[in-house]
Order: structure tokens, then sequence, then C-alpha cells
């Protein structure tokens, strides 16, 4: 059996790269390969952080020689940092490497550093015998920047809920994420008001951490319209599944985040950013709505179109649902990533 270490965050770090590992972990990749996972990042002060990291290289020196595959999750900016020592020491024993990009916002993390820079970073990532990525429009921006044929999408994918999402008679509204100005929540909070005057009963839940204090100042100013839930489990994320009609996400960039596909899953309608990976998920007008960002007006027209009509809400709640079943079921995709793994062993060298 294939062994592979895997790094990323702490499965219990609230972001979309835990809930990809713990999904990998549901669906029993563990039991398709000897895998093993160091936390490389948990939350808390930079110095647990810190802490964490080399605490997670001292175990990893340890797997080195049983090991086959490094299969490193990575993402811009302080996680290529932590990542690159892994990467580096893994090529030096001559394994195999798998590098997974998440994240949204690789071209101003690597737009932004020095030529010299960016001459290490396609160095760190060239040393990849496999480079995966979250979808097509990811792989124009990494195509120029990685050796041909390394390059493979492999998109996020969930558990399909047994809750079947029946109601959509609410004007509930429900985000998850960081809940900060590049997830869109400045504009967000900006149409509540219209929509609020157009549809009286409308409510706005919040489900995430706060990284914007003035943000947060705006929020806890329209309590009539808008609660804040914090960070919320998947539990009481069912619960509000069962509760809005409406998933949106206005985002400024992404990966491809398990939140909308999670949203999907259930039936609820989607309305998101055309960004990353997000319009293989959304179809606009046959599974939910698809805007630009930063478009405040795109944004409340489309809310208000929904909104106005549980017929739409309903066609496309259950389109929604329809589609991740058909292609992001986590099933599917652990058996993917066996194969990968398969195809990694077969590599002669990352060149």
């Amino acid at each position: 059996m294939v062994k592979v270490v895997m790094i990323g965050p702490a499965r219990n770090v609230h972001g979309g790269v835990s809930t990809m590992v713990n999904n990998y972990y549901a669906a029993g990749l563990d039991k398709c390969v000897n895998l093993t996972y160091i936390s490389t990042m948990v939350d808390g002060s930079k110095f647990r952080k810190l802490l964490q990291a080399v605490w997670a290289y001292l175990v990893f020196l340890t797997f080195i020689p049983g090991m086959d595959i490094l299969h490193a999750n990575m993402s811009p900016n302080a996680s290529y940092y932590r990542k690159k020592f892994f990467i580096d020491t893994a090529a030096f024993f001559n394994k195999k490497i798998i590098i997974h990009f998440h994240g949204g916002d690789f071209q101003t993390f690597y737009q932004q550093s020095t030529q010299k820079s960016q001459e290490t970073i396609r160095r760190t990532l060239n040393k990849a015998h496999i480079f995966l990525v979250l979808s097509p429009e990811w792989k124009a921006v990494f195509d120029p920047l990685i050796s041909p044929g390394k390059i493979i999408i492999l998109g996020n994918a969930v558990p399909l809920p047994e809750m079947k999402k029946n109601d959509y008679s609410s004007h509930d509204l429900l985000f998850l994420g960081r809940m900060c100005r590049d997830k869109g929540i400045g504009e967000l909070l900006e149409v509540m008001p219209r929509l609020k005057e157009r549809f009286p009963d409308v409510k706005l839940y919040l489900g995430g951490i706060w990284t914007d204090d003035e943000l947060k100042k705006k929020a806890d100013s329209m309590k009539d319209m808008v609660k804040c839930l914090g960070w919320i489990d998947k539990e009481t994320q069912q619960k509000y599944a069962g509760i809005c009609s409406i998933f949106v996400l206005p985002t400024y960039f992404e990966g491809q985040p398990n939140s909308v596909i999670e949203a999907m899953a259930y039936g609820m309608v989607p309305v998101a950013t055309a960004v990353g990976g997000i319009p293989q998920m959304i179809l606009d007008k046959v599974n939910g709505r698809l805007i630009n960002p930063r478009d405040t007006d795109a944004l409340y027209e489309a809310l208000a179109e929904l909104l106005d009509n549980e017929d739409l809400r309903r066609n496309y709640g259950e389109a929604a649902r329809k589609h991740i079943k058909e292609k992001f079921d986590i099933v599917d995709l652990v058996e993917k990533l066996g194969q990968i793994y398969d195809s990694a062993m077969a590599k002669e060298s990352a060149g």
C-alpha cells in the first residue's frame, strides 16, 4: 500500500482545506492508502503557529525514510513558506511530491514578490511530480509557471447529505466563511437595507470569524436584518440550510469554496461571484446566480429576483443538489486521488 504523508492545517482549523481533509477521511482515503496527516498550522497566535510548524517539520523528518509520497496542501503567503521546507526536504530525499494548491489570491502573492522570489517560487512549485489545481481557471493561471504535463485538475467535493431541502418559502440568506472585505461582506451589508425595504422579512445570517472590525461594527448596527452566528459546526450548518433558502458568497477571489458546494448539496440556491472554480459549480440561471465581484447592483438584483419568486428558488435549489450529486461527490474524488497517487509513483523525476 502506498505510504502518503499529507500536510496542511490542523483538521479543526476554521477553513476550507481542513474541511476538505476531513471529507477525505470521511470517504475512506485512509483505507485506500497508508495515510499519515501532519498538521503544519493551528489557529492562534503567531508564536503558537511557529511552534506548530517546527513540531510538524520534526515529526515529518521521522516519516521520511518510509514515505512514498508527500501530499502538500498549499495556499499563497504564509502557507507557501511553511510548505517549502517540507517540499525541499522531500525533494532532497528523492520522494514523490504532490503539491495541491488551494487559496484564491496566488496572482497577487506572485506579482508582488521580487523577481528573485518569483524564480524561487517557480523552482519550488516545479519540484512537484504532480501539481493539483481546483479548476480549469486555475490551470490557466499556473500553466506558464509549471512544467508541461504536471498539472491535473482535482476539484473539491463533499459527501451528499441525507437532508434534502423542501421548504423554499423563507426570505432568509446565509453566508459562511471568513468575514472580511475580500469575501464581499461590504457589498452584502450594503444591499441589505434595499432588500429590507422591498422584502420586510428578509434576514441575513453570517456564520464565520470576523477579521474586519469596521465591517463587524456595521453588521452589529443592522440587528433588525443581520444576525451574526460566529463559527458554526456541521449540525448548526444543517439547521440554517433548512432555515435559509439562499446561500450568498460575493467573494473577490477564490479557489473552489467548499461552502458553496455544501450549500448546493443541501439544495440551497447559491448566489456567488464568477471567480476561481465557482463557475464550475454554479451554472448561471440554471442552478443559481453568478455575478461579478464588487458589483453591488448586480448582487442586489440577483438576490431580489430570487426573493421575489419561490418557484424559481425551488427550481434552482433542486438543480443545485442534482449538480453536486453528479459532479462533486467525495467518493468519486477519493477514487481519482488514489489514481493520482499511483500516477505519482510511476513518475521518474520532478525535473
